[in-house]
């Protein structure tokens, strides 16, 4: 990680600045959309989270904590469950912008552990797939990003913290929902699931969690579904985790009714 190139180090400060206000982004923007319109919540498919999915809150809560031994139980859980190698990847990937690149880092060398252990025992993992589209670049990447970020976000994203500093505005659109959710080897609603884990596990983002939490039933995800969230978030992590989860669901019900 570390360079003596002066460009190199600029262009990782600033994706670390990324990583601390892509969370604050949808705080501020839900607040905008609650204001200006009604939630519009798509239809889930099922009330219910398959066991692929339910694995996936788990794995992001304890990468955001860094306990490893519970993550490793839960990269097994996914993997068991039919996550491929490439979607668990990309899970904690897309987490470094919520959490950091230190954590994303070790994770994903808990995953290698992971993969090459179940090698060992015989267990062929799916390896899935990379991207099935190039992704755009220059005023094409910003445009699909910007599209993007809207339609999570429920409404155009603006706000003072923006006219304060439009920059991090312009890495969010091209970097976290262009070059990030762009990439279409993991849906949006698994991406949502990872999202609202991590910030679950993480004391202090109650409010971007409650963000995620209506950005969640935006992509599809159902009340039921992640009632479902908060309960497996008590009975496999901690009840401060489950009880920040189950606040701001309720809050995000609350807001998506008015």
């Amino acid at each position: 990680m570390m360079t003596s190139d002066a460009s190199k180090t600029n262009a990782l400060s600033a994706l670390l600045m990324l990583c601390l206000s892509a969370g604050a982004m949808f705080s501020v923007t839900t607040q905008a959309a609650e204001a200006s319109q009604t939630v519009t919540i798509s239809s889930a498919s099922s009330e219910s989270l398959s066991t692929r999915q339910q694995a996936i809150p788990l794995i992001a809560a304890f990468m955001a904590i860094s306990d490893m031994p519970s993550l490793n139980a839960a990269l097994n859980q996914g993997l068991d469950a039919g996550l491929s190698i490439s979607e668990t990847r990309e899970i904690l990937v897309q987490l470094y912008a919520y959490v950091g690149f230190p954590r994303s880092l070790n994770a994903l060398n808990e995953l290698m552990t992971v993969v090459q252990a179940r090698k060992q025992r015989g267990i062929a993992d799916a390896p899935g797939r990379e991207p099935s589209r190039a992704i755009p670049v220059g005023a094409e990447l910003l445009a699909a990003g910007t599209a993007n970020q809207t339609k999570i976000s429920g409404a155009p994203v603006k706000g003072p913290v923006f006219e304060f500093a439009p920059v991090i505005n312009q890495f969010l659109q091209t970097h976290l929902f262009g070059d990030i959710f762009e990439r279409d080897n993991l849906d949006w609603q698994s991406r949502e699931l990872a999202t609202v884990g991590a910030l679950a596990a993480t004391p202090g983002v109650e409010s971007q969690l409650r963000s995620h939490m209506l950005a969640s039933l935006r992509v599809g995800l159902s009340e039921a579904q992640l009632r479902q969230v908060t309960d497996l978030l008590k009975k496999h992590g901690d009840a401060q985790t489950a009880e920040r989860a189950g606040t701001a669901l309720a809050q995000a019900l609350a807001a998506s009714r008015k």
